[in-house]
């Protein structure tokens, strides 16, 4: 049976490094051409080791956060193979502390990227796609689009509002042949935990990986997995599908698990004027 991502044509933003570059690889394995779209210069490296090992990719250097960077991307790509497969909207970034500490500024940084930088891409990809009568958009959220991440507000806000943009748009697209998947993943062994900017806390405070983590191959292989079956959300580890659904029955319960007294102590010792 032929793979369904066989000469197919694929962007993927954040293609650089973590689930991004996992994807990119996973996808030329599985024969696709690939264009390796994201912010830095890892876009070539990536291109080049997928090209190295005979598979088919492109590089381009795209900030998501800027509308005309994508466009330009996506219609260029669909001009260039005569049209477009798929779309995965994956670049993002995360700034954690106390929303008190948090800037107007820091909150733009983070839904600049994770929520304009989907919604730059969808609106550039779907009228392709409608054009075309084929053609599947898959955003990136988290878990922590149905769950609570309490020092992580502003990429919480952007993962629940790419859940309901992403089910929103499926149902919209279904009768023009546009498929829309969300990707809810557990956590995965990225860089974002190196690369998270933290406010007002001393890092070790804000930023904790947890001991068991999902490798970001095996995350490529569930979302690609998921996205042949065409999954509205595609939610992985199976531990988190569980937390999911123990959430919605016992939010109380799960909520003991989320509260960070070290990291509010921490803060508030950091900014009491002296005396308080």
């Amino acid at each position: 049976m032929a793979d369904p991502f066989h000469g197919k044509v694929a962007i993927v933003t954040g293609g650089g490094s973590g689930i991004g570059e996992a994807l990119c690889l996973e996808l030329a394995r599985r024969g696709a051409r690939v264009v390796v779209a994201d912010i830095s210069d890892h876009a070539d490296r990536v291109a080049t080791a997928i090209v190295t090992a005979d598979g088919q990719a492109t590089a381009a250097r795209v900030d998501v956060a800027t509308e005309e960077d994508i466009s330009r991307l996506v219609q260029q790509t669909a001009a260039d193979f005569g049209h477009l497969d798929y779309l995965f909207n994956n670049a993002g970034i995360a700034i954690a502390g106390d929303a008190r500490d948090l800037t107007l500024d820091h909150w733009r940084r983070v839904l600049d990227v994770d929520l304009y930088g989907v919604l730059h891409g969808m609106r550039a990809a779907y009228p392709i796609m409608a054009r075309q009568g084929f053609g599947h958009i898959v955003n990136t959220s988290s878990a922590a689009a149905f769950l609570p991440d309490p020092g992580n507000a502003p990429y919480c806000t952007a993962k629940h509002a790419i859940v309901g943009l992403s089910l929103s748009l499926r149902l919209e697209g279904a009768d023009l042949g546009v498929k829309v998947s969300v990707v809810c993943p557990g956590v995965v062994r990225t860089n974002i935990f190196q690369n998270v900017a933290v406010i007002n806390v001393p890092r070790d405070h804000a930023v904790r990986p947890p001991t068991r983590m999902i490798e970001p191959a095996q995350a490529a292989r569930a979302i690609l997995d998921g996205v042949a079956r065409n999954q509205a959300m595609i939610v992985f580890p199976a531990s988190i599908r569980w937390l999911r659904h123990a959430y919605l029955l016992f939010p109380g319960i799960v909520n003991r698990y989320y509260f960070l007294p070290r990291l509010r102590e921490v803060r508030e010792y950091r900014t009491a004027p002296s005396g308080r």
